[in-house]
């Protein structure tokens, strides 16, 4: 299963009434796991930047000036997505935007169903809130001291940690099994006092008995003498 976390940057709130991307970050998951692979784009806006927006991520147009156009990165930016599931916090703002942008260069936007909302996710578990970005961080104990501006790539590397954090990932699979292994384990019907297949690795060599010759047997002698039905018996070797 391939997810990207997934957060962008702009010079306002409203890509209807001019407002640009500036900045896209996103990070590869592969069943929960970071791969190490990302992507990250400044984009030229080909407009100014209004002050407010400046003082929340820190970039300016100059900066932006000799940056590429949207146009000039969309393919490559569709590429990289390619099928795998986008996950945002408030996604409706992101996408929003990203689907704008493509509208505007004649590509395919992005379906709704190929994105995970992680702040639905997180109001639906933690309906008192709060439940931004920051909040998220401070509640599952996740460090976001490097996030003195928003920056897209950054915050797409710390949501998906919190996205971890919510759906469970890191206590279910602890980030060693694929999912689908977890699923199909988990799922699995095993009668009582059945064990079930995990591929432990053998050791090189067995451990010691813990029972002497004559406590073993002195065992076993008590065992018997509580009868066939007795529980024990299911579990004797």
């Amino acid at each position: 299963m391939r997810e990207i976390s997934f957060d962008t940057e702009t010079t306002g709130l409203n890509p209807r009434d001019g407002d640009r991307l500036v900045e896209i970050g996103g990070v590869e998951l592969i069943n929960h796991v970071p791969t190490g692979n990302a992507y990250h784009v400044y984009i030229n806006p080909e407009r100014d930047m209004p002050e407010g927006a400046f003082r929340v991520h820190g970039l300016s147009a100059e900066f932006l000036s000799d940056k590429p156009l949207f146009a000039q990165i969309a393919d490559e930016f569709l590429e990289f997505v390619g099928d795998g599931t986008l996950v945002i916090h408030n996604a409706a703002f992101d996408m929003g935007f990203i689907n704008v942008e493509l509208e505007r260069v004649g590509r395919r936007k992005i379906p709704n169903s190929q994105v995970i909302d992680t702040l639905e996710i997180a109001r639906r578990k933690h309906p008192s809130g709060p439940n931004s970005l920051d909040a998220l961080c401070s509640r599952y104990g996740i460090d976001n001291s490097r996030r003195v501006k928003h920056g897209a790539l950054l915050d797409a590397e710390i949501l998906a940690e919190v996205y971890l954090e919510l759906i469970g990932g890191r206590q279910r699979a602890l980030g060693l099994v694929p999912e689908e292994e977890v699923s199909s384990s988990s799922n699995a019907v095993m009668e009582p006092g059945e064990l079930g297949n995990f591929n432990a690795t053998r050791r090189p060599a067995p451990l010691p008995p813990f029972l002497s010759e004559t406590e073993y047997e002195a065992h076993k002698a008590f065992i018997e003498g509580m009868g066939d039905d007795a529980i024990w018996a299911k579990y004797g070797g």
